[in-house]
């Protein structure tokens, strides 16, 4: 079977050739290590800082040429997913930066006080202060107008077509779409819960109009070629969701699984979902939403593969296997374990693909790494 058949048998909940392999994202210390370079591809801190500095097409030109030549030497994998975070969509060309100021090596500040920050730990630079995001009103009213959706510039999926261009033959490719409702959390997370309690009707409202737009923004955002959509959000923390799972089922069930539906009838291709955390109140609502697949399944949160896999595995198809916290900080014999673990935990009658817990995070090390790989490679046939 070619990557493509393998990764839709396993969907179907049908036995491929050999478990398929992929990952959610392949962090840039790894990606420097298998291309003997330097590279742009999943460096999130230095790719925006380029940005800013008006580089975008030094970074647009690594991230096609890097990329396509990264999943080339590891053939073995057979899922690409070019909506990860720095390989997705870039800023137009010819657009002029507007950069914040910075404070100081790892902090900076935009025009509207907005702090962000870099982290060494995960290689990302995010917001860690937001005055707008918590002072902002929302009124039902703004939410009840038909939302306009405007084609964006061509050029901003520079990256994405390239990459689908040159490995779509041979690879099943994860993108994106438009808006996908999701859990709404309006002025951030403290904020963000405490509207689902005290105005229901307002989340109503926004979800309502993310759904419209989102459907609109489908044209777009749904790249030629590609062959799912992947959605990522975290619902929960490590202890359970972040609202009830009856406040889930009565505010993120209804619309985010029309949006599955929709695009599974209008486009006809699957979704594809990315959360973190302890979903085990929640995953019968994953099942209802019609998602393909779950991805990011969490053992230190309580997510056991095993125990997933006898409870929905002939429902929604599951992607995972070893713990990135392992892959950072373990040995080769736990990556080792933790590989024929997951692999005889989940193999049986199909639905499943194999992975990392969450991705190749920064810190992985490269030993680990290809001991997953090569342990893998052993045991990765039916």
């Amino acid at each position: 079977m070619d990557s493509k058949t393998r990764v839709k048998t396993a969907l179907a909940h049908q036995v491929p050739d050999q478990i398929p392999f992929g990952e959610f994202a392949i962090d840039y210390d790894t990606v420097e290590k298998i291309l003997g370079r330097e590279t742009y591809v999943r460096a999130k801190a230095k790719s925006q800082i380029a940005l800013w500095e008006g580089r975008r097409d030094e970074v647009v030109q690594s991230w096609k040429e890097d990329g396509v030549e990264l999943y080339k030497k590891l053939d073995f994998i057979d899922i690409v997913c070019v909506n990860s975070i720095a390989w997705g969509m870039v800023p137009p060309k010819g657009y002029t930066p507007d950069p914040p100021k910075r404070i100081d090596d790892t902090t900076w500040e935009d025009k509207a006080g907005r702090i962000l920050k870099l982290s060494d730990i995960t290689g990302d630079i995010t917001c860690v202060h937001d005055p707008v995001a918590q002072a902002q009103e929302y009124k039902i009213e703004d939410f009840q107008k038909e939302p306009e959706v405007t084609a964006p510039d061509p050029s901003v999926f520079e990256a994405m077509d390239y990459v689908i261009k040159h490995l779509g033959k041979d690879k099943y490719i994860l993108g994106g779409s438009g808006n996908h409702v999701g859990m709404v959390m309006l002025g951030g997370m403290e904020r963000g819960c405490l509207e689902y309690m005290i105005n229901p009707e307002l989340i109503h409202a926004v979800n309502e109009y993310h759904y419209k737009q989102g459907s609109l923004e489908d044209a777009f955002y749904i790249r030629p070629g590609q062959d799912g959509v992947l959605w990522g959000q975290d619902y929960s923390y490590n202890s359970g969701p972040l609202i009830s799972p009856d406040m889930f089922r009565e505010f993120v069930v209804p619309l985010t699984g029309q949006r599955v539906r929709d695009i599974n009838a209008k486009y006809g291709i699957p979704v594809w979902h990315h959360a973190c955390g302890n979903n085990w109140p929640i995953l019968d609502c994953f099942v209802d939403m019609g998602l393909a697949c779950y991805q990011s399944i969490q053992p230190t949160a309580g997510m056991d593969i095993r125990e997933v896999k006898v409870q929905y595995g002939d429902k929604i198809a599951l992607w995972g296997g070893v713990p990135v916290e392992h892959l950072v900080s373990g040995s080769t014999d736990d990556i080792k374990r933790d590989v024929r673990y997951a692999v005889e935990s989940a193999k049986h009658g199909g639905g499943y693909i194999f992975g990392s817990s969450h991705s190749i995070a920064v810190g992985t090390k490269y030993e680990n790494f290809m001991t997953m790989v090569d342990e893998f490679l052993k045991v990765r046939r039916y």
